[in-house]
């Protein structure tokens, strides 16, 4: 009888703690977090990372629920489903925040950032830090960091090698449908076809697009793989993918609260990068087993041709091209 009302008494504590500390920490909070990216994702699975980490540090009085696959809302929904507080988090890449801030292409044109080094230290230091407070007051919607996806890579339905932009000529390239995505495939050299990522599986196995372009972790993870023949490792987007915020959901919450999200935010980041640089460095020879051929691009002349697009076309209009010179320096 005695043990077990030691035992009890343990438990009361253990509770009366745990209230205690969700009381300092305010009022208990909900988040909801809408992926397009399938449960298999690196990136998905570093959300669900942060969604651990946070309820463990908050006792609970954080709750997280994470939702993959776009069971909630499409890729081309997701920003305003942020911004107008449908959805509280999501993983935003930067082509998809030039409609509200046009100024922002700059981080989605190719080869700015020259490796994952280079992007990491732009945007997780001051630089990115100022960038997401702008993007915030354009579009209410808070970038929190920037989680490495990989760097992008062209794969086609057939055996091709991809040396230079002239081999692009005719292919049907499967890109996201934004404006500054379609530009990046038009600078590669490609015939750029909007098609969700929900979608490009499908499309890819039944001839509707040619190929895609897609970091080599996402090509196995979403098994697009298995219905093509060929990768060439063009670099051509050191991509980044940011977990963004409601502003007024995140400026509704205490100081505690924020200080946990944001020690789930880096450890969310930590596991995206560390486990994608991982999955990069392998990936070449799983895909070869996989029976695809595996070819090298001349990178100068994609960078050479890329940057020139991009220049003369009016989206480059709206750059900062201050910043622009900052982020090169670091490079």
């Amino acid at each position: 009888m005695k043990r077990i009302l030691a035992m009890a008494l343990v438990l009361m504590l253990a509770l009366g703690a745990t209230t205690a500390f969700a009381s300092d920490l305010g009022d208990p909070v909900k988040l909801i977090v809408s992926l397009t990216a399938v449960s298999t994702d690196t990136h998905a699975q570093a959300m669900m990372e942060f969604e651990r980490v946070v309820e463990e540090l908050s006792g609970g009085n954080i709750d997280v629920e994470v939702y993959t696959d776009a069971v909630l809302f499409t890729q081309e929904e997701e920003v305003v489903a942020v911004a107008g507080g449908d959805a509280d988090m999501s993983l935003v890449s930067a082509s998809w925040l030039t409609t509200g801030s046009p100024w922002i292409g700059m981080f989605s044109a190719g080869y700015v950032f020259k490796s994952y080094e280079h992007m990491t230290a732009v945007l997780n230091g001051e630089i990115g830090k100022a960038v997401f407070e702008r993007v915030a007051e354009d579009q209410g919607i808070l970038p929190l960091a920037a989680y490495y996806l990989g760097s992008r890579q062209i794969s086609l339905t057939e055996d091709k090698a991809i040396t230079t932009p002239e081999d692009l000529n005719g292919i049907n390239l499967r890109m996201p449908n934004s404006e500054a995505w379609l530009l990046l495939g038009q600078a590669l050299g490609a015939n750029p076809t909007p098609i969700s990522f929900s979608e490009l599986y499908l499309s890819l196995q039944t001839g509707v697009v040619d190929g895609q372009d897609n970091p080599l972790p996402t090509v196995e993870s979403a098994k697009f793989y298995e219905v093509q023949k060929s990768i060439t490792i063009t670099n051509h987007l050191v991509d980044s993918v940011w977990p963004c915020i409601n502003l007024a959901k995140w400026n509704s919450l205490t100081d505690a609260q924020k200080d946990i999200i944001m020690q789930g935010i880096e450890a969310g980041r930590v596991f995206c990068d560390e486990t994608n640089l991982a999955r990069e460095a392998s990936l070449v020879e799983f895909f070869k087993e996989q029976g695809l051929s595996v070819y090298e691009a001349d990178l100068d002349a994609f960078a050479e041709h890329v940057l020139a697009y991009y220049l003369n076309d009016p989206f480059s209009a709206s750059w900062d091209t201050e910043l622009l010179e900052q982020v090169q320096a670091m490079g």
